[in-house]
């Protein structure tokens, strides 16, 4: 009941403050919650509470300690004077209670310094730890999120501020948990001195604190408006920043730019971001700059009051020497204190509005949410049947269809073709097969029940595929091949899918066979795989999740025209009954396909078997006729 209530709460919370908005250029606003410090205090206590509890009693402990060794010389100062007056006047000079006040108080010190020591080593420890657990939940956020989500601008701006959130020790979300530890000596020192300044005079307290409202008000101003005008706007700049980094340093990027020497091109572009970085960077630091000049002219009225009172006292003969001596050590420490605790108030509501992008990020819907249809139910008899019916796609801040009015039926068992073009729709057309995205206008059918009635997780169960951009991990083979992890894989399941994808040649060469290490990102000995190599072993992973429909989406770009025919061929008779659709610009797939899907523009414009397009004399026949020299085998057949 209790997740229910919450899960309720964060859908409302998000159909007020993120119901579709767009700016003034028709883009979707990028969403930006506000929790209120009090919320985001309690939510990083509870992150604490739940990774490293220890830390709230850590912070408890560090407040007592620090605030001890705070005021303890002002009391240690008023006692040293009193005694020294004492037997200034007295005749025999006894200066043992003096020496026995200063060893007791060394003692004590000593004692504190390294109880706040201690306290902070371990406290220091536990933030960071906090932090990289938040971060791990930022991670699965994004492994959670739906491709189509994913890769949209506003939400790359909404990752881009959680990630700022969670990097770094003195801001965001760690910065709240050192603020949280800082405030509580503060809040500590405070009571206590504000105790003592009472009973000397009343106004003296208010007066202090008034002057370091004033301060405080100002300060908070200041950092709403550097939150608004220089933070926020800062994420794309991140973002920029990020990708160049990305560019210069990743391992794929590394041949075109040597081999098209766009060294000086490339340290351009890096050097307009940082140029625009340091730009609104710049324009945050003068503005601080501009409000730092008011906390000296405050400082001295309310250090002038401090001595006026103090001297009044003496003068007046109302408080010795010696309580000079302390209440203007406690006015001092009041005062420290007080002001850097509305400082640190400005800190932590800084940090508190950048844990607004954290939470604003972790809030995300991204759950499906309603009743499901079982999958298992549907597809009982293992037959899969799926219809496009006048589906229409378009893509986010695109003007024109990506797909346009497609009826199209996939029975179970069939190998399907779709060909085209570069931009004709033929992934667009894969996307939406795999729910990577969901169309824009139509439906899809899975037996003839509605895809969208089905949970993601499920329903991406159906499908092996192979994509043309193959990723490698910087795990084993056999782990790139599986896809799992090691206590999940089966080594020789592994291999076997390997050699029938064609690696075998590749793992008898390698010393460590199917655990050899790929990249070297990680492992100094990790292995590399050329173009075509990365395909087969797409190949093999398809062949290792062993689903009931085999998606290949331009998966042989790197094979010649006559090595991708003899690997489909293979491939064809490995994959037995399953169903299978093979994406292609290239038409060596076609021949012994059940049926060819012809896209021209987002559109299908032919349907039927190789013999039939091609006695139409259409599109397909046109293009097949342009490839087919390249399809030619030794004994002469096409």
């Amino acid at each position: 009941m209790k997740k229910w209530f919450w899960k309720k709460e964060k859908e409302a919370r998000w159909q007020q403050v993120n119901p579709g908005e767009r700016d003034e250029e028709g883009k979707l606003k990028t969403p930006h919650n506000v929790y209120g410090l009090l919320s985001n205090l309690g939510y990083i206590i509870g992150k604490m509470w739940q990774y490293k509890r220890i830390l709230i009693f850590l912070i408890l402990a560090g407040a007592i300690v620090q605030s001890v060794m705070r005021y303890l010389w002002s009391y240690i100062g008023k006692y040293v004077i009193d005694i020294v007056q004492a037997q200034a006047n007295s005749p025999e000079k006894d200066i043992q209670p003096l020496i026995q006040l200063l060893i007791v108080t060394t003692i004590v010190e000593i004692i504190c310094i390294g109880s706040d020591t201690v306290i902070w080593s371990f406290s220091w420890r536990g933030f960071i730890y906090t932090r990289f657990k938040m971060i791990t939940e930022r991670i699965d956020k994004v492994l959670s999120m739906d491709y189509q989500t994913l890769e949209q601008p506003q939400m790359l701006d909404m990752f881009q501020r959680a990630n700022q959130a969670t990097g770094d020790n003195n801001s965001g979300v760690e910065g709240m948990m050192r603020q949280m530890y800082s405030m509580g000596v503060l809040i500590f020192t405070m009571l206590v001195s504000g105790a003592a300044i009472i009973t000397l005079d009343y106004r003296l307290l208010l007066a202090l604190a008034l002057n370091m409202g004033l301060n405080y008000l100002s300060f908070l101003w200041s950092v709403k408006q550097d939150k608004k005008e220089y933070w926020d706007k800062m994420s794309p700049v991140w973002r920029k920043l990020n990708y160049m980094e990305r560019c210069t340093q990743d391992f794929e990027f590394a041949k075109d730019i040597r081999l098209f020497s766009m060294k000086g091109w490339l340290l351009g572009k890096q050097r307009e971001v940082l140029d625009e970085h340091e730009d609104k960077y710049r324009k945050s630091r003068n503005f601080w700059l501009r409000h730092s000049i008011i906390y000296p002219t405050t400082g001295i009225f309310g250090s002038a009051v401090m001595y006026y009172v103090l001297i009044t006292q003496v003068l007046h003969q109302e408080i010795s020497i010696g309580d000079f001596t302390l209440f203007m050590g406690l006015c001092a420490a009041f005062s420290s204190a007080l002001s850097d605790f509305y400082v640190g108030v400005g800190n932590i509501q800084r940090s508190s509005m950048q844990t607004d992008d954290f939470r604003t990020f972790m809030d995300y819907p991204t759950e499906e949410v309603g009743e499901f249809e079982d999958l298992a139910k549907v597809v009982a008899e293992g037959k899969l049947n799926f219809e496009f019916r006048n589906v229409s796609f378009k893509y986010e801040g695109a003007e024109g269809y990506a797909l346009k009015n497609l009826n199209l039926s996939f029975p179970a068992g069939q190998r399907l073709a779709v060909v085209g073009l570069n931009g004709a729709g033929k992934t667009t057309f894969i996307k939406l097969l795999l729910r990577l995205y969901d169309v824009t206008e139509g439906e899809i059918l899975l037996n003839g029940v509605n895809i969208k009635r089905f949970h993601k997780v499920e329903y991406y169960k159906l499908f092996a595929p192979v994509f043309q951009n193959v990723e490698l991990f910087a795990f084993p083979m056999s782990e790139n091949i599986s896809m799992q992890s090691p206590d999940k894989t089966d080594r020789e399941r592994a291999e076997k899918c390997a050699i029938q994808a064609g690696l075998s040649d590749k793992i008898k060469g390698l010393e460590q066979g199917i655990d050899t290490q790929l990249l070297k990102v990680v492992y100094d000995d990790g292995v590399d795989l050329s173009g075509g190599e990365k395909q087969k072993l797409a190949l093999a992973r398809a062949l290792y999740k062993d689903s009931p429909v085999i998606v290949l989406d331009e998966p042989t770009a790197a094979l010649d025209a006559l090595a991708e025919y003899e690997l489909y061929q293979n491939f064809n008779s490995i994959i037995g009954e399953k169903s299978a659709v093979y994406i292609s610009h290239r038409l060596s797939s076609t021949r012994f396909c059940d049926a060819i899907a012809m896209f021209v523009a987002g559109e299908m414009v032919e349907y039927g078997t190789h013999e039939e397009l091609l006695s139409k004399g259409g599109a397909y026949a046109e293009m097949f006729e342009v490839q087919a020299q390249y399809y030619e085998v030794q004994d002469g057949q096409e």
